[in-house]
């Protein structure tokens, strides 16, 4: 019975780490993209990243930073012909 609650608990903590957070701080948003930290404060002056302040905390909301690299991904001021390398 010891080795099915183990499996219980994997099974668990398997789903627990599947949830995405909604927000977060700062360092875990550079981590998540793989930037420093003053560029993406420059991305937030820019506007190209939303946060929330919640007390004196600095979320980064998580659906922001995937818009941006989908933005950056896929850019809709596509290059024309004449563009030269």
């Amino acid at each position: 019975m010891a080795k099915a609650e183990t499996n219980d608990q994997r099974t668990e903590r398997k789903n627990q780490s599947a949830i995405e957070p909604i927000a977060m701080r700062v360092p875990e948003a550079c981590r998540y993209l793989g930037i420093g930290r003053s560029t993406l404060y420059v991305l937030i002056n820019e506007g190209e990243i939303e946060i929330i302040k919640l007390g004196n905390s600095t979320l980064v909301l998580t659906e922001s930073l995937r818009s941006l690299v989908e933005r950056r991904r896929n850019p809709t001021d596509a290059h024309t012909a004449d563009d030269k390398y």
